[in-house]
């Protein structure tokens, strides 16, 4: 397939096996303060959003419930699932052959905060795949759905945005994508995705969604 001229990866769910660890880690930490979301729920509500944007969601929602949340809430979040990343973190199966399967122009466009990006990368042997085409939502006023982190990234690589092809587990994402006027394929093959995840995407405007990394390749290679 020839009529790309980026691929442009979302890190979490999709090139790392990340957003399962997180939001077990996070969903147990809420349910202590009061704040229990079902896994559907908390994934279709906050994957793909920066942290930012997650902890505005996270306080909204206890101040509507009249719960108090304690005052260093948005680094206790975080406490536990950054040593099971360390312990546990792997690259998604096949995203290799992803990668190999497309000669072109390749970034990541990730809403997690640069240096964690950076880290979680090289934990998993992913870095210099991509490096230095590694951009985090902390370079844009606006994170995903809104489409500047993707059209950053078209930016620094030199594609326009119309040849760009973005991989997204997330609706926030895929959205963002779309709002960038790029083809968005969602992605299924994290292990957080739920039964549901396809029909969202697609809904969410994905022009295609694939269960793997190497359905990806093979249609990158059709």
């Amino acid at each position: 397939m020839t009529k790309f001229e980026a691929l442009i990866f979302d890190c979490d769910g999709v090139l790392v096996d990340s957003e399962v660890i997180a939001i077990q880690c996070e969903r147990e930490i809420l349910a202590g303060w009061g704040l229990d979301y079902a896994f559907e729920t908390f994934v279709q509500r906050f994957v793909g959003l920066h942290n930012r944007d997650f902890h505005n969601a996270i306080a909204a929602d206890a101040q509507a419930t009249g719960l108090t949340l304690p005052e260093d809430f948005r680094t206790a979040l975080h406490a536990n699932h950054w040593k099971r990343f360390e312990a546990e973190l792997k690259a998604i199966d096949g995203v290799l052959d992803a990668v190999a399967a497309f000669p072109g122009l390749q970034a990541v466009a990730s809403s997690s905060e640069a240096d964690k990006l950076v880290r979680k990368l090289e934990l998993t042997g992913l870095h210099e795949t991509f490096a230095p085409h590694v951009f985090s939502s902390d370079l844009v006023a606006n994170g995903k759905p809104a489409p500047d982190l993707f059209l950053l990234a078209a930016d620094r690589i030199g594609a326009r945005p119309d040849t760009c092809l973005v991989i997204e587990d997330s609706v926030n994402g895929v959205k963002a994508a779309r709002a960038a006027g790029m083809t968005a394929w969602g992605f299924t093959g994290g292990g957080h995705a739920d039964a549901g995840l396809a029909g969202r995407l697609t809904e969410a405007g994905a022009h295609g969604v694939f269960a793997s990394h190497r359905e990806i390749a093979d249609a990158l290679s059709g």
